[in-house]
C-alpha cells in the first residue's frame, strides 16, 4: 500500500497521553493493515511506546493528513474535530492557519463605509499565522482563535457585522517553497536526532540484559532450569571472599590423643540429578562452613552460615591416600608401643564411610585394597620387618565382627551369634569370636572382602544398600606366648540417621535405631573419659563401647574419628547433627579436664560389677536433653528385653542338649540283658531335669512376651507425644 499522507517510520509526531500531557514522539512503524502506527518517547531514561491509530494522529497533526482523502476520510476527520471525544486519545485537532513568518491578506466580501472599512482592516491587519504544533482549537473559543488587535468593541451593529463578516472570509496565502524546505530541514534533523537517541537507548538496554544473562547463566553454572539457583548464588558470592588454603600431604602431621576431622564426599549422581547444590565449603585444612538454606516468614531466601573447626578437614578432591596420612597412619605407631588405637568412621547412610575404610567402588565392586582397612595392614606388615620389632616376632591376627541391634555377630564364621562377657579380671571377652593368624597383605585383604559381603544391610533413602550395623575389624599384635602387645581396631559405624527410626512403628526398625542412638552416645561418652583421667566409663551402656573397652583406658590409647558428610542441600540438617557430634567430641577433648564437673555422674568403683542399667543412668547423666526421661525407660526396656531374650534362647539350648542323654538311654535298652532298674532311676532323674529344664524355659518365654507387649506401650506413648 502507498503512504497514507505524510505518515512514515522516523517522523515526529504529536501525541497526548491519558493524563492530558500532550509531547513529541516518533513514528517506528506504520501497520496499514490495521491503519494504526508505532511510537515511541524517551521518559525516566528509558524508551515508551504504544500503538495509536490513523485517525488519532490525524487529530493532533492534521498537516500529516493524505491531500487526496477521500470523502468518508474526510467526513471521519471533520467528525472528530467537531467531537473530539471520538478519538481513543480524547485528542483536538488544531486549526488549519497558514505557516509562520508570513501576514496573510483579507479581503472585504462587501462594502461598507469608509470608517467602517478602516476599522475592519486596522483589525484585520495585524492577524498572523500560527503554528499548527503550537496553537489549537477548543469547542468553546473555536471563532476567538484571532490576534488580540482584532477584539475592539463594536458600538455599531454595522461595524460588528461587517467585521464578523470579513473574519468568515478570510484567504489563506501558502508559504514560499523555500520558507517549506526550510522548516522540514528543520523538523528532519530533530527527527534524526530523536531516533538516534531512541536508538542508542534500545542498544544500552540490550547491552544491559545480555550482561544480566550471561551473569546469571555463570552463577548458575549454566544450568537455567535449577530451581536453587538463588541460594547457589549467595553461597558463591560468600565463596568469593573466603582465602582457599586446602590441605596438601606436604602439611605437618599433627599428633594427639584424640583426634576429630571431617571428610566432605563429592555430588554423586543421584544429587546431581536432582540438581542439588553444595552447601559445604572448606575453605582450609582445618575449618568447614555449612552454608543452611533457610527462609524467612515472608519466604525471603538467605544463609545460614555456621562454622567449626578440627584437626583435619578433607574436601572432595582428597584421596583415601591423603585422608589415611593424617588420621590412621600416625596410630600405627601407636600398637607397636604396647598401647592401643581405634579409627571410627561416622556420619549419614551414604556419605561415603564404607568407601574411606573399605575401599572404593567401581558400580558396585569394591576395591578393598585402597580402603584404611588395607593401609594399615600394608603399614603393620611393613613394620614388623624394621628394627626393633622384627627381633620381638610379633604375630599378627585378625577379626572381623559387626554389632546389629545390640547383638554381636562373627563376620568371618557365617555370622555365628557371639556372647560379650566379663572375665575374672574384669577384661571383656568376645567369647567364640574368631581371629585368624595372617602372614601377608593379600590374606587380610581376604577376610575383608568376606566380611563385607556378610555384613548386615539394607534399603534407606540414601542407599540401596546401606549398612545397619556397626562393622569392627582387628588387627592385634601378640608376642611368642600370645599375649596381646597391641590392637588396632577399624570401626565402620552404622549412617547416624537411622538413630532418629527410634519411633518406627515396626519393632526391629525401632531396636534397630535405639541401639545406634545409644550407642553412638556412650562412644561419646567414653571418648570423653579417655581425655579426662579418672572420669567415668559408661562402656556397659552399649555393646559397643563394651568390646572397645580395652581401648579408651591406659595412658597409651589413641582414638581418631573421621566425621563423613554429603555435600548436598537435602543431606543438610544430617550433614549439620554430624558436624556438631563431632565438634561435641572436639570440645570435650580440648578442654582442661578441671573446667568441668563430674558430679552428675554417680560414683562408681571401677572394682564392682557395675550393672548396665546403671552405665545407662551415667550416661543419660552425661547427656543432658538427649536423653529425655521416655526415652531413657524405652532405652531400658530394649536393655530388658535384649536380656531375657539372651535367657531364653540359653534355656532354649540346655533343653535341646539335654537330648542326648535321652539318646544314651535309648543306647541302653538296645541291650537285651540291660539293667532294668539302673534303666528306669537314670529316666526318673532325666524326666524331673527335663521337667525343671521346661518351666525354667516357658518362665522365660513368658518375662520375654511380657517384655515385648511393655516396649510396645512405652513407644505407643512417645509417638503419642512426639510432635507431627
Amino acid at each position: 500500500m502507498t503512504e497514507v499522507g505524510g505518515l512514515k517510520s522516523g517522523i515526529s509526531v504529536q501525541i497526548r497521553r491519558t493524563d492530558g500531557r500532550q509531547h513529541p514522539a516518533i513514528v517506528s512503524n506504520v501497520n496499514y493493515a490495521t491503519k494504526s502506527v508505532m511510537v515511541e518517547w524517551p521518559e525516566n531514561g528509558e524508551t515508551r511506546g504504544k500503538e495509536i491509530d490513523f485517525e488519532t494522529i490525524f487529530a493532533l497533526n492534521a498537516y500529516l493528513a493524505p491531500s487526496n482523502a477521500t470523502k468518508e476520510e474526510a467526513h471521519e476527520v471533520s467528525k472528530i474535530v467537531r467531537n473530539p471525544s471520538r478519538s481513543s486519545m480524547n485528542l483536538r485537532l488544531p486549526v488549519a492557519v497558514p505557516r509562520p513568518n508570513y501576514k496573510s491578506r483579507i479581503t472585504m466580501a462587501s462594502t461598507a463605509t469608509n470608517g467602517t472599512t478602516e476599522r475592519a482592516h486596522t483589525a484585520t491587519r495585524g492577524v498572523e499565522n500560527i503554528p499548527p504544533y503550537q496553537q489549537q482549537i477548543s469547542n468553546n473559543n473555536r471563532n476567538n482563535n484571532v490576534n488580540d488587535e482584532t477584539k475592539v468593541t463594536a458600538h455599531n451593529s454595522t461595524v460588528g457585522h461587517n467585521l464578523t463578516h470579513a473574519a468568515t472570509r478570510t484567504a489563506i496565502v501558502p508559504p514560499s517553497a523555500a520558507a517549506v524546505a526550510a522548516e522540514r530541514k528543520a523538523r528532519r534533523s530533530n527527527v534524526v536526532k530523536e531516533v538516534e537517541k531512541l536508538k542508542q537507548n534500545r542498544e544500552e538496554r540490550r547491552q544491559r540484559q545480555a550482561v544480566q544473562k550471561e551473569e546469571k547463566e555463570a552463577l548458575m553454572n549454566i544450568d537455567p532450569g535449577n530451581p536453587n539457583w538463588q541460594f547457589l548464588n549467595m553461597i558463591r558470592e560468600y565463596q568469593a571472599q573466603l582465602e582457599y588454603r586446602p590441605l596438601r600431604v606436604a602439611d605437618k602431621v599433627d599428633s594427639s590423643q584424640i583426634m576429630v576431622c571431617v571428610r566432605k564426599r563429592p555430588l554423586n549422581k543421584k544429587e546431581n540429578s536432582r540438581k542439588e547444590i553444595d552447601v559445604i565449603s572448606i575453605p582450609r585444612k582445618d575449618s568447614i562452613i555449612v552454608h543452611e538454606p533457610r527462609n524467612k516468614v515472608d519466604l525471603t531466601k538467605y544463609l545460614e552460615n555456621q562454622q567449626f573447626r578440627f584437626d583435619y578437614a578433607f574436601d572432595e578432591t582428597c584421596s583415601n591416600e591423603l585422608v589415611y596420612h593424617f588420621t590412621a597412619k600416625p596410630l600405627v605407631q601407636t600398637i607397636f608401643d604396647g598401647g592401643m588405637a581405634t579409627c571410627f568412621a561416622y556420619g549419614q547412610t551414604g556419605s561415603g564411610k564404607t568407601h574411606t575404610m573399605g575401599g572404593t567402588f567401581t558400580g558396585k565392586q569394591q576395591d578393598c585394597n585402597k580402603g584404611i582397612y588395607a593401609m594399615v595392614a600394608k603399614d603393620v606388615f611393613a613394620y614388623l620387618n624394621v628394627a626393633p620389632y622384627k627381633s620381638q616376632k610379633l604375630i599378627v591376627t585378625s577379626s572381623f565382627f559387626e554389632i546389629y541391634s545390640g547383638k554381636v555377630f562373627d563376620l568371618l564364621a557365617d555370622k555365628a551369634k557371639l556372647r560379650v562377657l566379663e572375665d575374672g579380671k574384669q577384661q571383656v571377652q568376645v567369647v567364640g569370636l574368631t581371629e585368624r593368624v595372617v602372614s601377608s597383605v593379600d590374606e587380610v585383604l581376604t577376610l575383608i572382602a568376606a566380611g563385607n559381603l556378610a555384613r548386615t544391610s539394607g534399603v534407606t533413602k540414601a542407599n540401596s544398600n546401606s549398612s545397619r550395623s556397626h562393622a569392627v575389624f582387628q588387627l592385634t599384635l601378640r608376642n611368642a606366648s600370645h599375649r596381646v602387645h597391641g590392637k588396632f581396631s577399624l570401626i565402620d559405624l552404622a549412617g547416624n540417621e537411622r538413630g532418629a527410626d527410634t519411633m518406627s512403628a515396626d519393632r526391629l526398625t525401632r531396636m534397630e535405631g535405639a541401639e545406634i542412638n545409644k550407642s553412638l552416645l556412650a562412644l561419646k561418652e567414653c571418648i570423653r573419659a579417655l581425655g579426662r583421667k579418672g572420669a567415668h566409663l559408661p562402656f556397659r551402656a552399649s555393646k559397643l563401647t563394651q568390646v572397645l573397652r580395652d581401648s579408651f583406658i591406659g595412658d597409651n590409647s589413641r582414638t581418631c574419628m573421621i566425621a563423613m558428610i554429603s555435600p548436598g542441600m537435602g543431606s543438610c540438617e544430617h550433614s549439620l547433627n554430624t558436624l556438631r557430634y563431632a565438634d561435641r567430641v572436639k570440645e570435650l577433648a580440648a578442654t582442661d579436664p578441671m573446667e568441668e564437673s563430674y558430679d552428675s555422674a554417680p560414683e562408681v568403683d571401677e572394682n564392682q560389677d557395675m550393672e548396665q542399667e546403671n552405665d545407662l543412668v551415667a550416661l543419660r547423666s552425661l547427656n543432658h536433653g538427649e536423653i529425655s526421661a521416655d526415652m531413657y525407660n524405652f532405652h531400658e526396656a530394649l536393655s530388658q528385653l535384649q536380656q531375657t531374650e539372651d535367657e531364653m534362647l540359653d534355656s532354649l539350648k540346655v533343653w535341646i542338649e539335654s537330648r542326648a542323654d535321652e539318646d544314651r538311654l535309648i543306647q541302653i535298652t538296645r541291650n537285651v540283658d540291660y539293667d532294668q532298674d539302673f534303666f528306669a532311676s537314670q529316666l526318673d532323674s532325666l524326666l524331673d531335669e527335663r521337667s525343671n529344664q521346661l518351666d525354667v524355659l516357658r518362665e522365660r518365654v513368658k518375662a520375654f512376651r511380657r517384655q515385648l507387649v511393655n516396649e510396645e506401650e512405652i513407644s505407643k506413648r512417645i509417638h503419642a507425644h512426639t510432635p507431627r
